[in-house]
């Protein structure tokens, strides 16, 4: 059965980021793509005129409506891109045009959800959205932000912040790594995964100004490896020896290693053990399952074991990855 649709408005004026307002739509469009049926996302460009607008790179946008045309309508995500221009002394300073800022303060009260992109935060931040709240933008207007507006706990290590119903996002490319977020909160991680593959990134990217997790995991070239690796999904609580993973695969031992290494590059422990830090990792992050309970249901069988594979796999303890990626019930 088809979703019901879902009106996503991206703001428009001059001298905006480009990829700000075109990497979200292509993310929506690759969720199409993936799906059997109407994902129900209808993306459109708002400025205030339907004159063509220049970003910043130079390359001018034709609005699809004006923004006048969508006061009374009710939309699904508000997304609001940044722009920026330097100062006297060269630095990069984020702007906030006053008639931008009184727009997205009217279009925001019809909206479910709304997002900033890059420096967007600060047009968030104009129209009241930010305040008590906390946030991210590119870092190198982090410092303009908590100096603007000192309600707003700025974290300029976030890739994006959700509070609520309230998200912002940090530098440039991270407008995919928020509009993934966006598709896995309305369709789930799963169809939110294959998109990243598509756009060969990862779900949730590692690094500076980043949240930290498990990378991407490679695709396989054949249908026995995925077959083999849905197998293993299911099946993490389980001892799962290279004996069992040769016989579902119907090859020996050395054999299942030659292909492990080939289609992974990988061996089926290395392999396994990634596949179960990832699955505690989404325990963590979704559940109050107690650390045994992770242990057990995802194949480590201790805590101590637990704890050896999130230190190799992402250099932090469990609970310390819970304390920071947990996300609370609303």
């Amino acid at each position: 059965m088809p979703h019901p649709e879902r009106l996503i408005v991206i703001v428009l004026f001059d001298r905006v980021d480009l990829l700000d307002i075109t990497g979200p739509p292509e993310v929506f469009a690759l969720l199409q793509r993936e799906m059997d049926e109407p994902c129900g996302y209808q993306v459109l460009l708002a400025a205030e005129t339907l004159e063509p607008v220049t970003t910043a790179a130079g390359v001018r946008v034709l609005p699809d409506i004006r923004l006048d045309s969508l006061q009374h309508q009710a939309i699904d995500t508000l997304i609001v891109p940044g722009s920026v221009e330097m100062d006297a002394k060269g630095r990069v300073q984020a702007l906030a045009d006053p008639a931008v800022v009184q727009w997205v303060q009217t279009l925001s009260d019809q909206s479910r959800r709304v997002a900033s992109v890059c420096v967007g935060a600060h047009i968030l931040a104009a129209a009241g959205l930010l305040e008590g709240k906390q946030a991210t933008t590119h870092w190198s207007t982090a410092a303009q932000l908590a100096q603007d507006h000192p309600d707003i706990r700025v974290d300029a290590d976030r890739i994006y912040i959700q509070q609520g119903r309230i998200w912002t996002g940090a530098g440039l490319t991270t407008c995919l790594d928020l509009a993934l977020a966006l598709v896995a909160e309305d369709f789930g991680n799963t169809l939110a995964m294959r998109v990243a593959r598509q756009l060969v990134m990862f779900l949730k990217r590692t690094g500076g100004q980043s949240q930290f997790s498990v990378m991407l995991e490679p695709l396989s070239s054949t249908r026995r490896m995925e077959d083999l690796r849905q197998y293993i999904a299911q099946n993490l609580g389980q001892p799962l020896s290279m004996a069992d993973l040769a016989e579902q695969m119907h090859v020996s031992d050395r054999q299942l290693a030659r292909i492990f290494k080939t289609e992974l590059g990988m061996t089926p422990a290395a392999y396994l053990e990634a596949a179960r830090v990832e699955a505690a990792r989404q325990q963590l992050e979704a559940t109050d399952a107690s650390l045994d309970q992770v242990a057990e249901t995802c194949g480590f069988n201790t805590t101590d074991t637990l704890h050896r594979a999130f230190r190799r796999q992402l250099g932090t303890t469990p609970g310390q990855y819970r304390s920071r990626f947990r996300t609370p019930a609303e």
